[in-house]
């Protein structure tokens, strides 16, 4: 569109839009006022008049009074209305720029620039240790983190996705055979299927068939998150692990909050309390979560903000392992033997645990069991013996005993001033 094409364009739909923001705010969401403001600012011009074109003409019972309708609305944000990251109203669904190994970096290199582009994922869901393994992605989108793990596992290894939107698995599929040829692969180890990952079973997805399932930003998104830990549960084999990176609230929403479609799109919406997550991991099956990591979720929209109150969001990424019954009765010691490519000088395993290569850790008896029962178990020796309860990490204080579990908690940490504990348990200066 010419410049002054593009001028005329705004003037008329600033002129049309209004009376709208009169009429229609309550019910179109507040995406309309943004969008508009951006319009009308000039900001990104042609693009968003055709997203706000859209927006304007959602008849009110857009604000997802059901789960099909929900179900739509979701799909409808994520394939049509969000083309790229850019159009995000908040940085919940952005990835944040943390350093990242080099093999991943080289890695992501190899992906297609569409595929990049059409990703939205909140954090980068790349567990370790994962040679040869069958790795599963719930909502894997346009298959940017799939690409990524079809490069790590290995062509011995296999990546499956499932996503709900149809036009994001179109991307993913139309790339396959450029990846293929990009990683000097003969036949392809990645598949994608268009589903539902409350339903896998529908998708074909057997019994104990998977090592690791990984999520990124998606599991807010569904109503039913104790059908999609259980079904995770159901694939994963005696040892896996999901391993995923997802929104928490600081407190349980509101009807108002849950059902705007917005905060829905946006990944707030469908927030889990966090401390639901550990009563739901339980009732399903898995050991308690690991925390790894939390970041900041910020909101740079006012009506959104007023709509939100005094609750928080973060973005956190757990780890749930499917511990076979009777793996290991107590606490214990270990030794990571430093054979994990990547990380052979250390192994940041969780906020609570970092193992150092040939160092004793005392360790209490679910990470005993974890690293006893799954795909670990090769890389450290594990024995029997009474830790050092006072001596257990999760903080730079060696009397402190209770393990981080409270992702708000981790954050508050993490930003303190001077020297705190990061990811990992260790501390500012090697010394502390």
């Amino acid at each position: 569109m010419a410049a002054g094409g593009a001028a005329d364009a705004q003037a008329r739909f600033g002129h049309s839009v209004k009376g709208l923001l009169t009429e229609k705010v309550t019910s179109c969401g507040t995406d309309v006022i943004a969008l508009t403001k951006q319009v009308l600012k000039g900001s990104r011009s042609a693009e968003l008049l055709g997203q706000a074109a859209r927006n304007m003409v959602m008849q009110e019972d857009a604000i997802l009074h059901s789960e099909d309708a929900r179900s739509n609305s979701k799909e409808d944000y994520y394939g049509k209305e969000l083309q790229k990251s850019e159009d995000l109203k908040t940085n919940a669904c952005i990835t944040s720029a943390r350093p990242l190994p080099k093999m991943v970096r080289d890695a992501l290199e190899h992906i297609h620039e569409e595929v990049v582009a059409r990703y939205y994922g909140c954090g980068l869901v790349i567990p370790e240790c994962l040679s040869s393994c069958r790795v599963l992605d719930l909502g894997s989108g346009s298959g940017r983190d799939c690409y990524l793990l079809s490069q790590l596992v290995g062509e011995q290894g296999h990546v499956t996705g499932i996503d709900m939107t149809e036009g994001q698995v179109e991307v993913a599929k139309k790339h396959i055979a450029y990846h293929m040829d990009k990683f000097g692969y003969r036949k392809p180890n990645v598949e994608f299927f268009h589903g539902y990952m409350e339903k896998l079973g529908d998708a074909g997805l057997a019994d104990e068939s998977y090592d690791i399932i990984i999520s990124n930003c998606v599991i807010n998104l569904a109503p039913d998150k104790r059908t999609v830990l259980r079904e995770a549960f159901r694939v994963l084999k005696p040892g896996g692990e999901m391993y995923f990176s997802d929104i928490y609230a600081s407190q349980r929403l509101s009807e108002t909050i849950r059902k705007h479609r917005v905060l829905w799109g946006e990944c707030l919406a469908g927030a889990l309390y966090w401390k639901d997550l550990y009563s739901i991991a339980e009732e399903v099956g898995f050991s308690p979560p690991c925390l790894v990591t939390a970041s900041p979720i910020t909101i740079g929209n006012k009506e959104l903000e007023a709509i939100i109150g005094d609750c928080r969001f973060v973005s956190a990424t757990f780890r749930l392992f499917k511990v076979p019954g009777g793996s290991w009765a107590g606490p214990g010691q270990v030794i990571y033997n430093g054979g994990i490519v990547g990380h052979e000088r250390e192994l940041v395993f969780d906020a609570n645990f970092t193992f150092k290569e040939g160092e004793v850790v005392d360790v209490d008896a679910e990470m005993a069991a974890i690293l006893q029962s799954s795909r670990f178990a090769e890389e450290f020796l594990v024995r029997a013996g009474r830790a050092n309860t006072a001596a257990l990490q999760g903080c730079c204080s060696k009397g402190v005993k209770e393990k981080i579990r409270d992702p708000f908690q981790l954050l508050e940490r993490l930003t303190a001033p001077g020297p705190v504990c990061c990811p990992g348990g260790t501390c500012g200066p090697p010394e502390c």
